[in-house]
This record gives structure tokens, sequence and C-alpha cells, in this order.
């Protein structure tokens, strides 16, 4: 038996429902994991990398809080993520293009992402953070919100809301 990403929502839910729930655990684990992956390889800890995550709530202290604030990290992850993907979706229910090309929309959105996180985001918690990276992280922070995320969230959203509109 094989499984699609619409059975990762739940039974009943509604296209908007299932395509939210889909596209955020999907686009939020292959985000983290390009994450851990990159963490492992740069020789870093990705219990520290989370932790990292957890630093724009707990600051400096979240580097003491061993795997309470790296799990803190984790789930923070995943609420932006949710934020990211309710805003994509929302907008695809209204703006049907978004939808009928999602390899386009998906990238574009993903870039939109990356702008703002580096931009703004970043910024405004460390002021300081964001901005051009060395080449290989922007090379790597554009596939991830890019191809990780954007793609992703845009195919599965077209998918599940063409699906309930059938």
């Amino acid at each position: 038996m094989t499984s699609t990403t619409a059975d990762l929502a739940p039974q009943g839910a509604s296209g908007l429902g299932k395509a939210f729930l889909a596209a955020w655990a999907v686009a939020g684990t292959l985000d983290i994991l390009d994450a851990v992956v990159l963490s492992l390889v740069n020789g870093r800890s990705p219990t520290k990398m989370l932790q990292g995550i957890a630093s724009a709530v707990y600051g400096k202290a979240a580097g003491d809080g061993g795997m309470t604030t790296a799990a803190f990290g984790l789930g923070l992850h995943f609420a932006i993520m949710a934020v990211m993907v309710l805003v994509f979706v929302l907008a695809a229910s209204r703006v049907s293009a978004l939808t009928r090309r999602p390899a386009i929309s998906g990238l574009v959105y993903g870039l939109g992402l990356y702008l703002v996180m580096n931009w703004i985001v970043l910024p405004l918690r460390w002021p300081g953070a964001g901005g051009l990276a060395k080449p290989e992280a922007l090379i790597n922070q554009l596939f991830a919100h890019m191809v990780l995320v954007g793609l992703p969230i845009s195919f599965i959203t077209a998918r599940l809301l063409k699906r309930s509109e059938a």
C-alpha cells in the first residue's frame, strides 16, 4: 500500500486543512533535515542547531537547556513553518494562478520566504544577522527555501485544493 501527501491529513479535513497539514509536515521536515545534515557536514551538533533556533526566545540560555531547549527549537521551527504554509495555502485558495503553475509559484514563494527571513525576520531578532551569506551558505539557503520548502508547499497545495474542488 502506498501513501500520499493526502494521507498525512486527518479524514474529514477540508481541502484547505489537508493542504495545510500535508504541506506543513513535508516542508517542515525537509527543511529541518537540511539543517541537520548541514550541521553534521560542518561538524556541528544538530542539538546545538536546534538550541540556536530556541535562542530566538531563550537567548543565550538556550545553549544550557539540553534536549529541552532543542525540542523547543524544533517546535519553534514547525511553528514558523506553519505560518509560512498557512500564508501560501490561504493565498492559493483565493488566487488560482498559484495552483495552476505550482513550480513557478513554489520557487517564487520560496525565494520570497528567503528574503523575508534573511532581510527582515533575522535582523529584527538579531541585529546584524541576515543579509548576504557566503556563497556556499547562500546556495544552501536558497535551495532549502525554494526547493525544500516552496516547491512542496505549492505542489501539495495545488494537488489537494484541486482534489477538494472536484
